[in-house]
């Protein structure tokens, strides 16, 4: 099948270089003709491991191309998925869905013959009944469905959930658009992976529920780590013991310093807009996006208590900037929070990340980025762990401590055993594990 994907950022050039290897032949759109030109090149815009590769096996062969050039990308697409971005809309938090109903104006005014559009970005409810709407207006001759198709991809392993999905949810009731998601996705049913066919507006509230859901056990098990620090609980262990109930499952129940990244923060917020405008607010909700703003912060202070209460003239080394591993995203990062408030308490900060320095340098002026961990807390007062990249698992601890002026050690990611860092001459702060 013919497939376009407008917008070539982190889920289009995902999906878009997927498709392409199940056989499909993809074009990626995208307005920004330099990120268009490194594609072009082979020059990935975003690190995720395994793309490059991806992408490169399936414009050798042929099935996967880039441009600007929107009109001629979309004339005669059997497909035409939309996956711009949908930042949070400053003051309100409500999704900005500028770009999505742009792109709808310029899909309407390119297409030629019947098409499917399918909204793949993160949107609100009711998004696609206005995209349907837009699409009417310019051409409403046009045989066009508009599917709501959401993507489940976890940053750092988003070729595998795209290639090994939990579940495919597609949002429609058109016969033919139905057929023609089923034949997009042929590869995967085979594979026995279930679709989900649901109503269009479904569809789209499936997304939201889910990041929610996720957001919510993260900030659930970070109180009940606070709870196992004052009552002396391992929280890892309280962690096993609930996870192992098949009612809960065990992922996302891993105590840190909160989450970030581009979908958890914008989507719980969205979501709050949207049941704000229906009069049914989601009060667990409102609770999950509270608490995890202050657990940052809190994090900061963590430190400068590690610090015996007082971080200025102090130097910190962080270990970990992204807002997890295996990926370069900085958006909504931990990591922001809790260095902003080291500095505000007059400490000084070295920091390192494998991935994530380079985007980090316009976003925490005043930071000394350095080349490793051991740079990082050469002369440090402390060094604290924030992102739990596997380089940062193994790390010659006796070698760390004695680069230090005083070794203390405080452990967002609960990497190491207590009595590990301990034996290596680290006073050691871990999270839930009192």
């Amino acid at each position: 099948m013919r497939i376009t994907m407008i917008g070539s950022g982190y889920v289009g050039l995902v999906s878009g270089a997927c498709f392409s290897d199940f056989g499909h032949d993809v074009i990626c759109v995208d307005k920004d003709a330099a990120k268009i030109e490194a594609l072009k090149a082979g020059r990935m815009p975003i690190y995720e491991p395994g793309l490059s590769g991806l992408v490169a096996t399936n414009v050798n062969a042929g099935r996967l191309t880039f441009t600007t050039d929107l009109k001629s990308a979309v004339a005669g697409a059997d497909a035409i998925f939309i996956a711009v971005g949908t930042p949070s809309r400053r003051g309100d938090g409500h999704a900005d869905l500028t770009y999505v109903f742009d792109a709808s104006r310029e899909i309407a005014e390119a297409l030629t013959g019947p098409s499917v559009v399918v909204t793949k970005s993160t949107v609100p409810v009711g998004t696609g009944d206005k995209v349907e709407a837009i699409l009417r207006e310019i051409a409403p001759n046009l045989d066009v469905a508009v599917v709501s198709n959401p993507e489940f991809l976890r940053e750092g392993a988003a070729i595998g959930d795209f290639k090994r999905p939990d579940r495919i949810v597609i949002g429609t009731e058109d016969a033919r658009a139905m057929q023609v998601m089923r034949d997009i996705y042929r590869p995967l049913y085979l594979n026995e992976s279930p679709i989900l066919f649901t109503a269009r507006r479904t569809a789209e509230l499936i997304k939201y529920a889910a990041n929610a859901f996720l957001a919510t056990k993260i900030t659930f098990i970070n109180e009940i780590a606070d709870l196992c620090e004052a009552v002396g609980a391992n929280v890892q262990d309280v962690s096993r013991g609930i996870g192992l109930d098949n009612r809960i499952g065990s992922k996302f129940l891993h105590a840190g310093p909160g989450y970030g990244g581009s979908c958890f923060p914008k989507d719980t917020l969205a979501l709050l807009k949207t049941a704000e405008d229906f009069g049914t607010p989601i009060r667990i909700v409102e609770a999950v996006v509270e608490v995890n703003d202050n657990r940052k912060l809190a994090m900061g202070r963590k430190v400068i208590t590690a610090l015996g209460g007082e971080a200025r003239g102090k130097t910190v080394a962080v270990l970990g900037l992204t807002f997890k591993p295996n990926t370069d995203d900085m958006r909504d990062a931990p990591s922001l929070a809790i260095i902003q408030t080291l500095l505000d308490a007059g400490a000084t900060i070295r920091a390192y990340d494998p991935e994530g320095m380079e985007p980090a340098r316009a976003m925490l002026p005043g930071v000394v980025f350095c080349t490793d961990a051991y740079e990082a807390a050469a002369g440090a007062d402390a060094v604290t762990i924030v992102t739990e990249w596997d380089i940062f698992r193994a790390l010659d601890l006796k070698r760390l401590a004695a680069t230090m002026v005083t070794p203390v050690m405080v452990d967002l990611r609960n990497i190491y055993p207590p009595i590990d860092a301990e034996r290596a001459g680290f006073t050691y702060y871990s999270i839930g594990r009192g």
